[in-house]
């Protein structure tokens, strides 16, 4: 067995040893002549001073903890700081450093719930505010990033909610020339995971292109094996231009379908955006990645080739396994349909009519009115005469209520005609009338007694009522104002009033006055103008004084 080394003579070469750097010579040397005074070699020195000697650095008993402050008094200025950045900041994420925030907490100090609370000056320095609140939790980009756990949701039967979304397509234009953008319009049932979607030409979603998207959605598909349709009871969608049009909303409310977007950025405290529509967010990624990707290789030379393509595609789409039943999308859509059935669409006819607002114009002289920059010819009768247009953005024609009749439908006018051709209407009712109405006063005269006045019965009869004049009966005017005050007490509470004040303030000759004028009389006139008096000559008598 190896000698023992005491370990007062470990602690002192230890000692030693930390004098020099790790791999400094003179460590070496120190350890050989450490060993030969003990008869040992030196790998043994070496191994008694790794059992004796903890060589691995200490912690402090207070490490990672506030010296200079209580812990609990950081906390609360640390929260403060953190709050005031929170207070400050902007969409831009523009806030206050903390060298301000410190300043402001040390000069001024902070209004709270349990008062103002102000730091002493030099107590809180930049480098230690920052690392505790980094090591609290505090930080501005972890409060900001902080948001409610997602609840995820999933419909109980088909058709009971579709999520519906826009998205610009990858492949961004169909032609370089056309100023119009590709744009993938999608719903998505929320049960069975089934999609639809269409490539669409637009230039935004707008009202227009919404509708008639839905209606194709809603509607019975020509293509064999695809039964998806149906009027949705809930559609789902986010805040785009289309969702916010009363159009929009009332065409759905006339469907029965109930409107839902996601609470926008903002509105919800931390949220920023509904992750719970997420399911046609997903299916758009995987139209993108899964089949817009092979545009690379072949391009579609048309809108309506390239949705032949996207339909194939969701024919594969749709046979694919559901995320949780053990069968394909579009058998859950059938299976989970509602016991009475999908909700059928309505025709095109009707679901135009939705779309239909009543404006009341005045028809021009000429039969037309002007929509949208496009003249539409009514009958000859609405010349002059307002009417009640229905036109809705799904419409080529105009319908008209006139005279409570509705008409139409009536289409663009044909314009005007040729120079020094002839183009006459036919006389409409209100002419024909107008035209006897004109000819019967031609014809009809009143008897002389209406200037004259003297040679009628009937005149002489009124001359004789006017001789009876019978009065109208009248309550005469009482005046009800006292002019006297009930007692002392109301005439006191009156000059106190009078002279913005207690009487209990003014001076003991002036209160005498005051009694001895309400002692003789009550009458306000009186003994208003009688303290008014008083108290002017004692004003006038105080400034000769001085």
């Amino acid at each position: 067995m190896a000698k023992r080394i005491p370990i007062e003579q470990l602690i002192i070469l230890h000692n030693q040893l930390e004098v020099y750097q790790a791999k400094h010579p003179e460590r070496k040397k120190l350890i050989e002549e450490f060993a030969q005074s003990f008869g040992l070699s030196p790998s043994t020195v070496y191994r008694q001073l790794r059992n004796n000697i903890d060589f691995r650095p200490h912690q402090r008993k207070d490490y990672n903890q506030p010296r200079i402050i209580p812990t609990d008094e950081l906390l609360m200025y640390c929260r403060l700081i953190a709050a005031l950045k929170i207070r400050t900041s902007n969409k831009n994420n523009r806030h206050l450093s903390t060298p301000k925030c410190i300043e402001i907490l040390e000069r001024h100090g902070i209004e709270t719930a349990h008062g103002l609370i102000k730091a002493p000056t030099g107590l809180l320095k930049k480098s230690t505010v920052n690392r505790y609140i980094t090591q609290w939790g505090l930080s501005y980009d972890v409060m900001l990033s902080v948001e409610p756990v997602v609840v995820r949701f999933e419909a109980e039967s088909s058709n009971a909610c579709w999520q519906f979304d826009f998205s610009p397509s990858d492949l961004k234009r169909l032609d370089n020339n056309s100023e119009q953008k590709l744009y993938i319009a999608s719903v998505t049932d929320d049960k069975s995971g089934v999609l639809y979607s269409e490539y669409i030409e637009t230039n935004g979603e707008d009202v227009l292109t919404a509708l008639k998207f839905l209606f194709r959605a809603m509607s019975s598909k020509k293509t064999p094996g695809f039964p998806f349709q149906g009027i949705p009871k809930m559609l789902y969608t986010d805040n785009g231009a289309f969702a916010r049009s009363t159009v929009f909303k009332r065409a759905l409310d006339c469907l029965g379908v109930q409107f839902k977007t996601h609470l926008p950025r903002g509105s919800d405290g931390r949220r920023t955006t509904a992750r719970a529509k997420g399911k046609i967010e997903r299916t758009n990624r995987t139209v993108k990645e899964s089949f817009e990707t092979l545009f690379h290789f072949h391009q579609p030379n048309s809108l309506a080739q390239a949705n032949e393509w996207l339909m194939n595609y969701l024919l594969q789409y749709n046979d694919m396994s559901h995320r949780s039943e053990k069968m394909s999308r579009m058998q859950v859509w059938q299976k989970f349909l509602p016991e009475s059935g999908y909700r059928q669409m309505c025709s095109w006819e009707k679901f135009c009519q939705f779309v239909r607002e009543p404006e009341t114009r005045l028809v021009g002289s000429d039969a037309c009115v002007s929509i949208n920059g496009i003249q539409f010819q009514l009958l000859p009768d609405m010349a002059g005469h307002k009417a009640t247009l229905l036109h809705g953005l799904l419409d080529n024609e105009v319908y008209v209520e006139f005279n409570q009749q509705k008409m139409g439908p009536f289409y663009p006018s044909s314009g005007p005609i040729p120079l020094h051709s002839f183009r006459r209407h036919a006389k409409t009712k209100t002419e024909k009338l107008a035209d006897e109405i004109a000819s019967l006063a031609q014809t009809i005269s009143l008897p002389l007694s209406v200037m004259t006045g003297q040679d009628s019965q009937t005149i002489e009869q009124l001359e004789k009522a006017r001789m009876i004049i019978n009065k109208p009966t009248c309550i005469p005017f009482e005046d009800n104002k006292p002019d006297l005050f009930s007692d002392q007490i109301e005439a006191k509470q009156a000059i106190s009033r009078l002279l913005g004040r207690p009487l209990a303030e003014l001076l003991p000759e002036q209160i005498s006055a005051i009694n001895q004028v309400v002692d003789e009389t009550l009458n306000k006139e009186q003994v208003i103008s009688r303290v008014k008096q008083y108290f002017t000559l004692s004003l006038y008598c105080a400034k000769n004084k001085e």
